[in-house]
Formats: C-alpha cells, sequence, structure tokens
C-alpha cells in the first residue's frame, strides 16, 4: 500500500469503515477527522455508506442511527454542518434513522451553541 492511498483513502474504504464501526474503525475514522484536508473523502464516503443501506434489501436503521449518534458526538465543530446536510439529502428511511442519531447525539448543539 502506497503512502498515498494511507494518506488519502478513497470513499468505497471510508464507506466500509462507517458500515463496519468497529473499534478499529472507529481509530481509523477518528485519525481521518483529525485533519481538514481528510474532509471530502469522509464526507463522499458517508454519502457512499448512505446511499448503500437505502439500496440494500435490509435496512437496518438501528446501525445507521447508532452511526449517526457516533459521528455528532465524535466529529470536529467544522464537519457537523455538513454532517447534517448529509442526513438531509434524501427523504429515505436510511437517511431520516442516520439523521436520527445525528440530531439526538448534538453534535450540531455543542458546535453552535444558540446565542
Amino acid at each position: 500500500m502506497s503512502a498515498d492511498l494511507a494518506a488519502f483513502p478513497d470513499r468505497d474504504t471510508v464507506a466500509e469503515k462507517l458500515s463496519a464501526l468497529g473499534d478499529g474503525d472507529k481509530a481509523y475514522l477518528r485519525l481521518l477527522m483529525e485533519n481538514a484536508q481528510q474532509d471530502e473523502n469522509l464526507l463522499e464516503g458517508l454519502t457512499l455508506s448512505l446511499d448503500r443501506a437505502s439500496t440494500a434489501r435490509f435496512l437496518n436503521s438501528l446501525k445507521l442511527e447508532k452511526l449517526g449518534e457516533w459521528l455528532g458526538e465524535t466529529a470536529p465543530a467544522r464537519l457537523q454542518i455538513r454532517l447534517m446536510e448529509c442526513a438531509r439529502s434524501s427523504q429515505h428511511a436510511a437517511h431520516a434513522a442516520f439523521r436520527a442519531g445525528l440530531t439526538r447525539s448534538g453534535g450540531l448543539e455543542r458546535a453552535y451553541p444558540k446565542a
């Protein structure tokens, strides 16, 4: 594996990590979120992951809610609005489940408190 691929993972890799969301995957994703240059890769992977979930034969809404909740709690403030944009990009139940978890985490409110 070259250094470029390790530094900038493709959206498929990120989507797989988001779908699995094990302990190792969480550590990998936290590392991605530390670097602002990785934001586009993370968001493209999230979009792909949500699209795959919306076309799957079985919708695991609890898993998508947990993903939204974990991302809302873990992601830095600079990503909170963009995460919510991804969650609101479709009316499909997969996006709604992700949005429910993201809202429950309160990440957007912590990042941008009411005046």
